[in-house]
């Protein structure tokens, strides 16, 4: 089959006006080196994916490779009809899916007539090599590592594929979106937007799919590379921010430094992702680097306040509560945001572990009051581990089809907002009470619409709650909170 063109395509994940920038695609799209012509369409830019797509296919869809990014939850139950529907219209359509979600559930994925093959990990010379093998029949299929196929109508799965050094890939060509719609107001800036420059995290916290897509593996564009492309975007564009997705943003304290100082002339602001015991080995001199950059926030998993869970949850022998309120102090100090995440009911004792981390959270505000708190609920990945192990001897599976994946239930578990067995409504209706009553005693900063005067109304209302914890029935601040358009720390900022 000759191949005449391939179609990246961005299933819709979300309802806000501007979206992140597809940079899997641009990835993917630097790798083939021009060797096919290409067009990346994003869905969250189209008022009608279908009738987008359709005049780019042509014919019967014979020379035609759609290829979809997929995480679960909104693009999943987007991308599932969409791809029925132009596998019906155009038969000779070759459908590829790629992405965090069929990397994980391939075999559901493959179940579906509309998909033909499932990239698994990173993709860049897997897809290489399946379009090499649709044109020509060579390399096998069974000799592409990271392909999963059908074999005689069956699911099948080759190895996982190397990791490729981002260093060692093209550099993404923006030309190819209208970068112009990715950029977006946030608490950061005016423009801002995102940008990825690494691979994966040398660590293997057991809740943490990452583990299972780069197995302990951590590689990093240059530092020279990284404030290239950073100095690109604000010369070209008008980029004021930089969300930096990397998983850990923050592993090489050298390339820490040396980024900070190569953009400390654009005036710009940052965000990124990083460890605790990591950081709080950073030399002052870093952080006085990295706040003199821009840097305003740092994404970081606190995860629990017991340390129990913690060793359950493999966060490494280092990491502790106590390093915890460390780090949000020696953040205070340097005038940069701690935002730390954590996952409250965790087995095998949902309910005080729950407990045990709304109440160091309120230490957590002592020690410093404008850290950033996400909560989320323990959700399985499968990834074999004390935590898994025990939510799995319960009875929990994972979904087999696409069909009962895009279910109403199972797209509340993919977005952590499902009823959990192991948690139980009840507590669920704690935590969520609890979060109301934060939230409102300490207004997020990242909602840029919520001015002073409506933070001292939220906190004026929550205060006898939030020191006497009483949070049953908070009514009034969901009121309120529905008044002033409050959104959480998680969707308002990025």
């Amino acid at each position: 089959m000759r191949i005449s063109r391939i179609i990246f395509f961005n299933p819709a994940s979300s309802a806000r006006r501007t979206p992140v920038l597809p940079m899997s695609l641009l990835a993917i799209e630097a790798a083939l080196e021009g060797r096919w012509p290409t067009v990346i369409v994003d869905g969250n830019l189209v008022e009608d994916a279908l009738e987008t797509l359709e005049p780019a296919i042509g014919g019967d869809g014979t020379g035609t490779v759609l290829a979809v990014t997929v995480m679960p939850g909104p693009q999943l139950e987007h991308a599932t009809p969409l791809c029925r529907e132009l596998k019906q219209r155009y038969p000779g359509l070759t459908i590829v899916w790629g992405g965090y979600f069929p990397s994980q559930h391939w075999e559901a994925g493959l179940k579906d007539p509309a998909i033909d093959f499932i990239v698994r990990g990173h993709g860049e010379a897997v897809f290489a090599s399946l379009l090499e093998h649709l044109e020509s029949g060579s390399p096998g299929l069974e000799s592409i590592a990271g392909l999963a196929w059908k074999d005689q109508g069956r699911p099948r799965s080759n190895a996982r594929p190397p990791v490729p050094h981002p260093a060692k890939l093209p550099e993404w060509n923006f030309e190819s979106v209208d970068i112009g719609r990715y950029l977006r107001p946030t608490f950061l800036g005016s423009k801002t937007i995102g940008l990825h420059s690494s691979y994966g995290c040398p660590y293997f916290c057991a809740f943490c799919a990452v583990v299972t897509m780069v197995e302990g593996r951590w590689m990093a564009w240059s530092a020279e590379r990284t404030a290239e492309a950073v100095r690109r975007l604000h010369r070209d564009w008008g980029a004021d921010a930089i969300e930096f997705n990397d998983n850990n943003f923050f592993v090489d304290q050298k390339r820490v430094v040396e980024f900070s100082q190569r953009i400390q002339d654009l005036g710009i602001r940052w965000w990124g992702e990083g460890r605790i015991d990591t950081m709080m080995a950073f030399e002052d001199t870093t952080w006085r680097e990295m706040r003199d950059s821009g840097l305003k926030m740092v994404f970081l998993g606190a995860e629990s306040g017991s340390k129990d869970t913690l060793k359950l949850m493999d966060k490494g022998g280092s990491v502790s509560p106590e390093m915890t309120l460390d780090m949000v102090r020696r953040m205070r100090e340097w005038d940069i945001v701690p935002e730390l995440s954590f996952v409250l009911g965790n087995p095998p004792d949902a309910e005080a572990d729950a407990l045990n981390t709304m109440e160091f959270i309120r230490t957590v505000k002592a020690a410093n009051p404008a850290a950033e708190i996400i909560l989320y609920l323990y959700t399985p990945v499968p990834l074999a581990g004390a935590l898994f192990d025990q939510v799995r001897a319960s009875g929990f599976a994972f979904p087999e089809t696409l069909d009962q994946w895009i279910s109403g239930d199972w797209l509340d578990f993919a977005q952590r907002r499902s009823d959990l067995p192991w948690v139980g409504q009840k507590l669920q209706r704690r935590i969520k009470n609890f979060e109301r009553v934060l939230n409102a005693y300490y207004p997020t900063t990242t909602l840029t619409s919520l001015t002073g005067s409506r933070r001292l109304l939220l906190r004026a209302a929550s205060a006898w709650r939030y020191h006497l914890r009483c949070n049953a029935l908070p009514l009034e601040l969901a009121a309120l909170h529905r008044l002033l358009h409050y959104r959480r720390p998680e969707s308002s900022g990025f």
